[in-house]
């Protein structure tokens, strides 16, 4: 599988990047992120709540192969239809910390667009541990996924 999803983690730092381009508008890619069906077909994750406004937040719920729940959750500080989403990420029950996220759509073309996502952790540690557990080939499987199921919504 081609990896179009693109991670820079420079060592010793407790941020990443990571860069996507898709063949998509700018505001497919956009709802992608804000439209709760959208969300859950290519994250393979329940929505219970999303409240796409400054304030706002969001909870999501996914059963492992065991039949495990786990959540996640988080607080949206900042959002600009088709421009950004500055939220907070916290995985339940888990020993990680909750991260900071700005994710920036940008439009390349009329067919085409871009995601920047900044994502910093509370330590360098806590950020390599979470690309240890596989974080950039599950985010390049998750992006990929997107691409496909928005593309049936052109």
């Amino acid at each position: 599988m081609e990896k179009k999803t693109k991670i820079n983690a420079e060592e010793g730092r407790q941020e990443l990047t990571v860069i996507r381009e898709f063949e998509l508008p700018v505001d497919l890619l956009f709802k992608a992120y804000v439209e709760s069906d959208i969300v859950e077909q290519w994250m393979g994750t329940k929505v219970l709540k999303l409240e796409n406004k400054r304030h706002g937040g969001y909870q999501f719920e996914t059963t492992d192969p065991k039949g495990n729940k786990h959540g996640f959750n988080g607080v949206i500080h900042e959002f600009v239809p088709n421009e950004k989403i500055t939220r907070t990420f916290e995985m339940e029950n888990s020993s990680f910390a909750v991260q900071l996220e700005f994710l920036e759509f940008e439009s390349i073309t009329e067919d085409t667009s871009k995601l920047n996502m900044h994502i910093i952790y509370r330590s360098v540690e806590l950020r390599d541990q979470m690309i240890k557990m596989g974080f950039a080939p599950g985010i390049n499987m998750a992006h990929n996924r997107l691409q496909d199921i928005v593309n049936k919504l052109k």
